[in-house]
């Protein structure tokens, strides 16, 4: 219904979505590490996170199926194909953002299970018996952490916005300075085009890359162990809701 009352409902519905969409992931892998942290400990979370990656070859496996049903539309609107072949293609597409997000959501959890079993090795490994969080250090680091992957992904759909800013200004040239290009009568540059996209995927990513690898030696330099232990715990819990609900958020959208 949304889709059919334009723009800003179908992003209000999707938003809407995506953010409900945690609910249900949460809680499991919250009933799944209480449980395996109360039968053995951090070991038991780290085999929670084995038995999630145990299922990576069927994860790729649909995760292909969008791509391939995505790029037989795009054939199949280029070649001037009949409507009803583009609305099978249609409907395949829906049907790969659905398994899209299905992969996407295990290896968001396999994910989260691995950074806490991470987490404890490195508790452990500093001989830490427990964090008190209510030390006013400790709880500025996982607001501090929190807020990182929002900055992490603000910094990302910046730099996707740059690059399709970049190749829509690539295909106006074209189409300005090709003889023939509007008419059909020859072939665009397509090499243009793909090089803006790989170079700005290469660019655009150092300083994101920079923010996970410097945060926590800043902090854990400047602040101490303990702050450094609420950001990771901080950015733990905020970026596996983030990444689930920008991923279904995103799938909801497109289909």
């Amino acid at each position: 219904y949304s889709c059919e009352t334009g723009a800003a409902t179908n992003i209000i519905y999707g938003l809407a979505l995506g953010y409900k969409s945690v609910i249900i992931p949460i809680t499991l892998i919250s009933i799944v590490v209480y449980i395996d942290f109360s039968v053995a400990g951090m070991y038991g979370v780290a085999l929670g996170a084995l038995g999630m990656l145990g299922t990576l070859s069927i994860c790729l496996t649909i995760d292909v199926y969008g791509p391939v049903c995505d790029n037989a539309g795009g054939i199949a609107e280029m070649a001037g194909m009949e409507e009803d072949v583009r609305n099978k293609t249609d409907a395949l597409d829906a049907a790969g953002n659905t398994t899209a997000a299905i992969g996407k959501g295990f290896a968001i959890g396999s994910a989260a299970l691995v950074s806490l079993a991470l987490f404890g090795g490195f508790v452990t490994r500093l001989g830490l018996e427990n964090i008190q969080v209510l030390r006013p250090i400790v709880f500025a680091g996982l607001f501090m952490g929190a807020m990182l992957p929002y900055w992490f992904t603000a910094m990302t759909m910046k730099s996707v916005g740059l690059a399709a800013s970049e190749m829509v200004k690539e295909v106006k040239h074209q189409f300005d300075t090709i003889t023939g290009l509007r008419e059909g009568e020859v072939e665009p540059d397509y090499e243009k085009c793909i090089k803006i996209s790989t170079d700005a995927s290469l660019r655009e990513m150092v300083l994101p890359g920079l923010l996970v690898i410097a945060s926590p030696i800043l902090c854990g330099t400047f602040f101490g162990v303990e702050a450094l232990s609420g950001m990771l715990v901080g950015a733990l819990t905020s970026g596996v809701q983030l990444a689930i609900s920008q991923s279904n958020t995103g799938g909801a959208w497109d289909n």
